[in-house]
This record gives structure tokens, sequence and C-alpha cells, in this order.
């Protein structure tokens, strides 16, 4: 309940006060709200002494808050203030509001109010008076519910770029870049000094396409084929002899590229199978969530999973990850006869176990809530070493996947990158879909793919 104090019940002298902690969240959320993007408040490289202060008026805040919910409380309005300044609150600071009834003025009904904000310290930030009209009618009702607020954060794929800053561009064929995002994705990579593009398709239409958007394509050399069919054999063709460490699509179907790639004689098989992984950078989970597989394999068998795990393993390794944990995820998390995906789940780990898949820790069949949410292992009575903490999921088939990474970007607001995996080069697959920092972040794990390939870090073509 929330009940005020009216101008007659007010006594000289009388007090309020409240205290805060001041958060990352409060300042990026008073920015968000005020519009105050100075970096003093948001970038501790920019901070003096690398220090992040908070905004000096969510402290100035604090005080209407005192006066607007404990003394006078509902009903009150403002009718001035007049506040001095003089110290930073640090970000962690514990700053105490206190405001002191000094004067009323009966006929306008005002109070003026001594306001003093000080740090856990005793040290006083701020310090001046507060004059508003105070309410004359009682009242007692119950406080608003205000609605949970979340901070989300789209920088997840900034480390990931970060590692690429010291990592060469990487010559990537961009097969048939015959429309504005396919064709803009490429440039933007470059200028990010991710990919050197080597742009596979009519040449007249690329330029053409360029021309009409503004796009500078001066400096990439551009391998002319006379249609999508042609582009995607000769990007392909490019990979397989070297002069590429990447391929990239553009506005051909998926099919007709894959087709391709995965062609006897002159693809770019190896002894893996083919699987496609989204890097998923989830506001709500504290780590990336790699998904597999989501786009290649419709009904993956138990060998395919084999396949499909061990080149999420790989990329999570390459990704930073030492000892990634894989969940193996079904609709129940106890082994059903009836439920082939438990079964294949159970197999797994068991393969994992003599060392037919290496690198990670396996368990499964885990349902999404286990897998995620330690908690809700716990309550299910479940011992694992990879609920709550899982790196990789590996999902069921592909409509499972494809419907839990979709549901993730759009409704946990995740940002994704995607990359086919098993062939000789990194695969990317754009869409027209995608934003800047989803195309940026796919080309930025076929870059680390590719260092990682040249290191000898990664698993050679089998």
């Amino acid at each position: 309940m929330i009940e005020n104090i009216t101008f007659d019940e007010i006594r000289i002298g009388q007090q309020a006060s409240l205290s805060r902690r001041l958060t990352m969240s409060d300042i990026e959320l008073f920015a968000t709200v005020s519009g105050d993007l100075n970096p003093s408040h948001l970038d501790e490289n920019y901070a003096a002494d690398h220090l992040v202060v908070g905004h000096s008026m969510w402290s100035a805040s604090l005080v209407s808050a005192v006066l607007g919910t404990l003394l006078p409380g509902p009903g009150t309005v403002y009718a001035g203030q007049d506040l001095r300044f003089h110290h930073r609150v640090l970000l962690g600071d514990v700053v105490t509001v206190t405001v002191t009834a000094a004067s009323k003025d009966e006929a306008r009904k005002t109070v003026l109010f001594d306001c003093v904000v000080t740090n856990q310290d005793a040290r006083t930030i701020i310090s001046g008076t507060a004059e508003v009209v105070a309410p004359t009618e009682k009242v007692v009702l119950a406080a608003a519910e205000l609605p949970q607020v979340q901070v989300i954060r789209h920088d997840g794929h900034e480390l990931m770029l970060k590692k690429c800053e010291a990592l060469p561009p990487v010559p990537t064929a961009v097969v048939h870049p015959c429309d504005e995002s396919s064709l803009r994705g490429a440039v933007e990579a470059a200028e990010a000094n991710l990919i050197d593009p080597v742009l596979v398709g009519p040449e007249s239409k690329i330029r053409s396409l360029a021309e009409t958007y503004g796009l500078n394509i001066a400096r990439f050399r551009i391998v002319d084929a006379a249609h999508s069919h042609a582009s995607a054999e000769t990007g392909v063709r490019l990979a397989r002899t070297g002069e590429v460490e990447a391929v990239m699509k553009g506005s051909l179907h998926t099919d007709e590229l894959m087709g391709e790639v995965v062609r006897k004689e002159t693809g770019l098989r190896t002894g893996r199978r083919l699987s496609h992984v989204f890097v998923m950078n989830v506001p709500t989970y504290p780590r990336p969530l790699l998904i597999t597989d989501a786009a290649i394999n419709i009904y993956p068998t138990l060998e395919d999973k084999v396949h499909i795990v061990q080149n999420a393993i790989d990329l999570a390794k390459v990704l930073g990850v030492d000892v990634p944990r894989v969940a193996i995820l079904s609709a129940v998390e106890t082994v059903n006869p009836k439920i082939a995906s438990t079964l294949e789940a159970a197999a797994l780990c068991k393969m994992a176990d003599r060392g037919q898949i290496t690198g990670g820790i396996l368990d499964g069949p885990l349902a999404f809530d286990n897998a995620i949410s330690r908690e809700a292992a716990i309550t299910k009575g479940i011992t694992s070493d990879v609920s709550g903490k899982a790196d990789i999921l590996l999902v069921p088939d592909l409509e499972a996947g494809n419907m839990l990474a979709k549901q993730l970007s759009f409704l946990a607001h995740a940002d994704a990158a995607g990359i086919v995996l098993g062939a000789r080069v990194p695969i990317i697959l754009t869409s027209r879909a995608d934003n800047v920092r989803t195309r940026l972040a796919s080309c930025a794990v076929a870059v680390l793919s590719a260092a990682a390939r040249r290191r000898g870090a990664a698993p050679a073509a089998e």
C-alpha cells in the first residue's frame, strides 16, 4: 500500500529517505529513456580513470521518488527545484536520498524541502531544495505494480568479431550476389576486414546492382558466370582449387549451392557429413549457444548425428570453449523406446564414453527446460554436468531445430550467426532477412574456422 501525508499533517523537520545501489542496468536504462549517451556513463575506456559514472540526474530523480511516494507522497506536484552536484556517483555506489520539511506556505499549500543525497561513505553527492504543492486530501491505495524491465543487449557477437581483428581477411567466393541484400552483405563484411570477396555471377548484373545501390566494388575480383547454377559450380571450384578459403551464399537458393558442394567428383565433401550450426547469443542465457542441425539434415540418422555433434564440438572449440557441453534434446529426459530421439541420445552418450565422439561432454536425452535451466533439472531429480551449462543443443531433426532457432530469434531477441561445417571450407549461409550483425557474425565464424584450419587447430578434411 502507498499512503500520502497531507499538507496539514506535515511537520517542520519531518524527514523521509530511500537508498539505491547504482547498477549498470540503471545507467543503461536511464541513458535509453533520457537519450543521454555520454560515453562517460557507458564506456569505461572513455570514462575518467576508467571509472563509469552515473548520470547526475539519475541521483536527482531519486529525490523526486521520495517526494512522490513517501513525503508528501501521492498527489504531490513539483513547483521548483534547486540542486547542486558536488561529487560523482560511481558504478556500485549506494546513494541515500533524504528530504526534510523546512518551511510551509499556508496560502499556496506548498512545502519547501531541504534535499541531501549521500553515498555509502556519508559523502554529500547532491544538496539543495525542492518546493512542492502538497496534497490536501488523504490517499491510501495499492502501489502500482511496475512491469519487469530487462536490458536486452546485442553485443554478444562482439567478442567473436574482436578475435577477428588480428586475422587477415579470408578470400571468400560470394556465389551469385545478384540482389541488394547479398551484395551489400559482401561489401559490409569486406569493409569490416573479415573477408576478401570474389564475386561470382553475371558481371554486368553485379556491376549494375552496385551502381544502383551505391556500393563500391571497384577493388573486388569478379568472376563472370552466366547464371546461378554456373555461379555455384564456379564458386565451389574456386574453393576446391584453394583460390578461396570460404564460400558465401548469395541470392541463389540454398539447395542449388549445396548441390554443387556435395557433388561427389567436383564438390567439397570430406569424410564428415555436412551440417549447419547456428551460433546464437541469447540475452537471457549467459554463454553463446550452438544449435545444430536446423538447416541441412532433415531427419538425421544416428550415424549422421555422430558427425553433426562432432562438427559442433569442433566449432565450439574454435570459438574458445575448452570443453563444450552438449545437451541432446528430446521431448522428455528419460529413455523411452517409443521416442527414437531418446534412444539415439543414449547411444550418442555411450559413443562419447567409448571415444567415438571426442572433445566434449555429452548428456541426453534432455528436455529443453532441463538442458538450459539447472533449477529445472534439480526439480526433476536430474544429476548432469550439462544441465544449465549447455554450449551446444543437438536437436532431434531439422523441424525442431529450425523452430527452436527462430523462436529464440523472434521471441527472445537472440542474435544468430550461421555456418555449414563438414566441407573442405566453411560455407556461410545468409538470408535476406539477416541484419548487419547477423551477416558480420556469420562471416566472423568463417574467419575463425579458416584461421584454425591454417593453424592445424581444426580437423582437416577427412
